[in-house]
């Protein structure tokens, strides 16, 4: 299993400086989420950024990461605003791996739980299921990418 950090606010740490949420170049979170579990799992950052600001190229990038890796499992930390549109980019390329992407609604550096869960659930559900496919991991929901999205109006993401 391999779990490749593209940014997103699960990432997200405040800069005292200029008084804004900024998405580091480090995977902190997630090793700090790692370390409570006691066993290693490999971790490669790979774009840093708000999901907002992925484009064609950073999906593109991150097929190829997965097209050229050994690994046939992969948990993709990413953004949750463009979450759905880079699940439906790697189901159209992907039939032989289990790919999960997974977030966050509040950043790891605010609120813990959440980001805590919602990976733990990924590793989890990447485990124990057999079959491949591309699905997204939020609010207690593990689903077929196709069947789960994000409801803005609710800040929440849900079954449909």
């Amino acid at each position: 299993m391999l779990i490749l950090n593209t940014g997103g606010t699960l990432n997200k740490r405040y800069n005292t400086l200029n008084g804004e949420l900024e998405v580091p170049v480090d995977n902190i979170a997630i090793e700090n989420i790692l370390d409570t579990v006691h066993i290693k799992y490999n971790v490669a950052g790979v774009i840093y950024k708000d999901s907002l600001d992925m484009d064609i190229n950073d999906r593109k990038m991150l097929a190829s990461i997965i097209m050229e890796s050994k690994e046939d499992t992969f948990i993709i930390i990413h953004g949750t605003d463009t979450m759905s549109e880079s699940a439906e980019f790697l189901d159209e390329i992907f039939e032989d791996r289990k790919i999960i992407l997974v977030g966050a609604m509040k950043p790891f550096e605010i609120e813990a739980i959440e980001s805590s869960l919602n990976l733990g659930m990924a590793i989890g559900f990447a485990k124990a299921i057999d079959s491949f496919g591309v699905f997204i991991c939020m609010n207690g929901y593990v689903e077929q990418c196709s069947k789960i999205k994000k409801n803005r109006l609710k800040a929440r993401f849900e079954c449909v």
